[in-house]
């Protein structure tokens, strides 16, 4: 088995990859990047010898823009797309996605995300936990996984566990950072989403922000940590009596700062702004501690 690491050019280099695994002649796609970047997806691809109508197999972590946002052009091309079933109707039926994205990104939503279509319900295949997709001689193990989003899977083959954004991101040298946007951020659900990731005892963790990381225990125990001191900060200034506005500039300037002061050069932590930008992971933490008052 082999995988490529497909950079996907997403504003700068670097920062969303989509993943080709090959076995035995057969091949599958693991995240497909926002439609945005599909002609840098079919370069990439280009650049393997291989033809997109070549790839039978989709499989997305969450049908998040910047991992799903592409997949309609590959069942376009004959893919089978696989996702979460709790995901599924967004692939089905986009425009509740399409229409959500459109309010937070206003008039850059063609320039940053590019479009959504339909996928014919005989292209979509609903993931189950712990099902085994064969491709070639490898079988891809679903593995579901929510806390940054309830519609997660983190998918296993052979050492190798590909983690959307339920693992972090890292970037190559830089720390492991929790992607915390709305609307379903659970830092219970995360936290045990963590613990099932540990349980593979996986060689090299590939998450789509960005790359290949080896040393997983240690790096699964730094995302754990960022994870529960960033949702601390966040808490800790909204009993403070802080709103939103409010906390987004003292929280970017937090964030810039232990990326400054862990030695992560400027070109990277523009890097780390574009795959998590600061600002959205304020409202998904916020939104989370507010779900938890109003449980309480």
């Amino acid at each position: 088995m082999k995988i490529h690491t497909l950079d996907l050019q997403f504003r700068i280099p670097g920062t969303v990859a989509a993943y080709l695994v090959e076995s035995n002649g057969e091949l599958a796609l693991i995240e497909t990047g926002p439609d945005s970047t599909y002609p840098n997806l079919v370069q990439a691809l280009g650049r393997l010898g291989v033809q997109p109508s070549d790839v039978r197999t989709v499989l997305v972590t969450h049908v998040h823009l910047d991992h799903a946002g592409a997949a309609f052009r590959l069942a376009q091309t004959g893919a089978t797309i696989h996702v979460h079933p709790k995901g599924i109707r967004h692939m089905a039926d986009p425009s509740k996605l399409l229409a959500s994205a459109t309010r937070i990104y206003r008039d850059r939503m063609a320039e940053l995300w590019g479009t959504l279509e339909s996928i014919p319900a005989d292209q979509l295949k609903v993931t189950e936990d712990r099902q085994k997709i064969r491709v070639g001689k490898a079988a891809i193990e679903v593995v579901e996984t929510p806390g940054h989003a309830i519609h997660h899977n983190a998918y296993f083959v052979e050492g190798a566990v590909f983690t959307g954004d339920v693992g972090g991101v890292a970037l190559p040298g830089g720390p492991v950072l929790p992607p915390t946007p709305p609307p379903d951020i659970d830092l219970e659900a995360w936290g045990i989403s963590i613990a099932r990731l540990r349980s593979l005892h996986a060689e090299a963790i590939y998450p789509t922000h960005y790359g290949r990381h080896e040393r997983v225990p240690s790096y699964l125990d730094e995302l754990e940590s960022q994870l529960h001191a960033w949702a601390g900060w966040i808490k800790d200034r909204l009993d403070e009596g802080k709103d939103e506005a409010a906390i987004v500039p003292e929280f970017v300037a937090w964030a810039d700062g232990r990326l400054a002061a862990g030695g992560v050069p400027e070109a990277d932590a523009a890097r780390y702004r574009v795959a998590l930008p600061f600002a959205m992971n304020v409202t998904g933490l916020v939104r989370y501690w507010s779900k938890k008052g109003e449980a309480a």
